[in-house]
């Protein structure tokens, strides 16, 4: 009988290899509070984890003996990861007024009058389009109606340009509210596998009288004290300078925000792989049902360009010049909240605090595309200057630009992925691209070409710790600092360029093929590709 697979290899079948049965042996005897990875082979141009048959599948194979394996990330982006984004028809249409002085009244207005529409058979309500020309706006954009967009007519110097004129700190657009699902904690039921492994869709649950299949619910991961304590983050080292600043881990929850695609006796499948592995030991899990109704749908921005107003005569010498520090200004061009099936495409921003686009931990199946984010303004120093900032589940971002940036393509702390950024690319960094911190799981660097960063960065910020695990650096470019956090693991496969100096000295990460990428060119469209030809068989 196939007990499980590792690198190919039925683990059931007669072993012939001492040096195959001496990593069995290794295995075996692990410790407990650790990952027991297979070494990895660095065949230049392959990696071991993801192989291509001859029937031209995609074959995932386990990097550990508990039948871990990179997630699916396929799953991410606006519709699940296979639906195109939507065209809205326009509504209302807006000329320049020149000499307004401010133009936010009758652009909210406008979104508001699309938004009393009723909704259309593709779920959408209609587009407020911006005509070519200049616009000013001191207030906050908000869509908080499903099917509503805002639309301009082009992100060059001559189309649509909105300068976001507030004297304070805030976004320009916001999609959703801030209130995101609300969990029945009445239905809640133990998960009573010993073990769920990272790229899981299915486990078993004590009880399913409560679930049904399209029931939306978070798949409960907790880590408990002693799993900290394993970690190492209940004794981050404090930071010379201000040891008060940093904070040591207390147990916590990842929630994967996720929907029932099949029941069979108590076992239960989701429509999206966890990226954390789920272990009775650090204190097990559980399936709850959620209810979506607050989180609006189906919006998005588009076509547009934006300007930060600033304080010109706020300057500061940073790295040998002169640089535009004022910080009294807007910080992002949109913001998503409370909202799924949402999308930002074909967006500049120029002199933000931050950029182009957060994405909120109550956001979930967005896309950010062919978006620039330019020049920030701000102070060089911690949290400023993210202008492509994740925290939410299921995202995609891709084929986006930044430059000047400090942490380009950022994902906050304990964020349950998966997520991908995907053909993006940045220059004149101040700092790297990476999860930041806390335990964010499951993130995607596909072709990315810029500094990134996973790694534990102990007392940094406030105690950041281990800021990523099972995090995949794939056929990326630039520097790269890839560690191995205990019980977890990143990846570092096809990657060009030099090794980052590491914060503070840890095992290395799983790196393979380094200095030559490997097939497929990407793993988000390889993975998307096969979904969806499984799908239409």
């Amino acid at each position: 009988m196939i007990l499980f697979r590792v690198r190919g290899v039925n683990l059931s079948m007669a072993v012939t290899s001492t040096r195959f049965f001496a990593a069995l042996i290794l295995i075996a005897a692990a410790a407990p509070a650790e990952i027991a990875p297979v070494a990895p082979r660095t065949t230049a141009g392959k990696s071991s984890l993801i192989t291509v048959g001859a029937d031209e599948r995609l074959h995932p194979v386990a990097y550990t003996a508990q039948g871990d394996v990179l997630p699916d990330f396929s799953h991410c982006g606006y519709g699940g990861g296979d639906v195109a984004l939507p065209q809205a028809v326009v509504r209302e249409t807006l000329q320049p007024e020149p000499g307004n002085g401010d133009d936010s009244p009758r652009i909210q207005a406008a979104l508001d009058r699309v938004a009393k529409l009723p909704l259309g058979a593709d779920g959408l309500r209609g587009a407020v389009l911006l005509k070519r020309g200049g616009y000013r706006c001191a207030e906050v954009l908000k869509i908080t109606a499903s099917g509503v967009v805002l639309r301009g007519e082009g992100e060059g110097e001559d189309g649509t340009v909105i300068t976001a004129t507030a004297r304070k700190q805030q976004v320009l657009v916001q999609i959703g509210g801030n209130k995101g699902p609300r969990e029945d904690a009445k239905s809640a039921v133990e998960i009573t596998d010993a073990y769920v492994p990272v790229g899981a869709r299915s486990f078993t649950v004590r009880a399913v009288e409560n679930f049904k299949v399209g029931q939306s619910v978070f798949v409960v991961r907790r880590g408990n004290a002693a799993w900290i304590s394993v970690i190492g983050m209940d004794r981050i080292a404090l930071r010379a300078t201000d040891p008060k600043s940093t904070k040591q881990w207390t147990p916590f929850d990842l929630k994967f925000d996720r929907v029932i695609t099949a029941i069979e006796g108590n076992r239960v499948t989701v429509d999206a792989p966890i990226a954390c592995a789920i272990e009775r030991r650090w204190g097990g899990g559980a399936l709850v049902r959620t209810d979506e109704a607050t989180r609006i749908e189906r919006c998005g921005v588009e076509s547009l360009r934006a300007v930060s107003a600033f304080d010109a005569s706020k300057t500061a010498t940073e790295e040998g010049e002169r640089v535009m520090v004022d910080e009294d200004h807007a910080t992002h061009l949109v913001a998503f909240d409370s909202v799924k099936n949402a999308w930002a495409r074909h967006l500049t921003s120029v002199a933000f605090y931050h950029g182009v686009a957060a994405v909120e931990d109550r956001a979930k199946w967005v896309t950010v595309e062919d978006c620039n984010a330019l020049d920030p303004v701000s102070v060089i120093t911690g949290g400023r200057r993210y202008p492509f900032s994740v925290e939410g589940q299921l995202v995609l971002v891709q084929r986006c630009f930044a430059r000047r940036a400090r942490h380009a393509f950022v994902f906050g702390a304990r964020v349950p992925g998966p997520n991908v950024f995907l053909d993006c690319r940045s220059e004149h960094d101040y700092a790297t691209s990476e999860p930041h911190h806390r335990w964010s799981v499951g993130g995607l660097y596909d072709n990315v070409e810029a500094q990134m960063a996973i790694q534990d960065r102990q007392w940094m910020g406030s105690g950041h710790g281990w800021a990523g695990a099972n995090y995949v650096v794939w056929n990326s470019r630039g520097s790269l600092i890839c560690q191995q956090p205990p019980t977890a693991q990143n990846f570092a496969i096809g990657f060009v360029g030099k090794r980052g100096k590491d914060a503070f000295s840890r095992t290395p990460g799983w790196w393979e093929s380094e200095g030559t990428p490997v097939e497929p060119r990407s793993l988000y469209r390889a993975q998307l590709a096969e979904r969806t030809r499984l799908t239409s068989q």
